[in-house]
């Protein structure tokens, strides 16, 4: 499994340890990723991803999950993430056509 977050595409990143005498040795700074079932209200289920903390509070901050992911950048996502990025859009489009036409 990577480890990368499925939202916001963090990765590890690379930097030195630092010792007290000033030796610098290559060391990896690995993303904080948390397994998190989101709730998707479009499409009426659960969804679980595997993310970073900080996409939490970006889901969170953007007003939920399907808010998150219409917002989001194609190229950020995962493959997964994508597909329901677009299964979101299809449902919202589909309610919304209805709505109009009533009016």
């Amino acid at each position: 499994m990577s480890r990368r977050c499925e939202l916001t595409a963090k990765g590890p990143m690379v930097g030195h340890k630092v010792s007290h005498s000033n030796i610098k040795t290559k060391r990896r700074f690995l993303p904080n990723l948390c397994n998190v079932t989101f709730i998707s209200d479009a499409l009426g289920r659960n969804v679980r991803l595997r993310v970073s903390t900080n996409a939490i509070k970006s889901v969170d901050h953007r007003g939920g999950f399907d808010a998150f992911l219409i917002k989001a950048k194609g190229p950020e996502l995962s493959q997964k993430a994508l597909l329901l990025k677009k299964a979101i859009e299809k449902k919202i489009a589909g309610t919304a056509a209805p709505e109009a036409a009533a009016s």
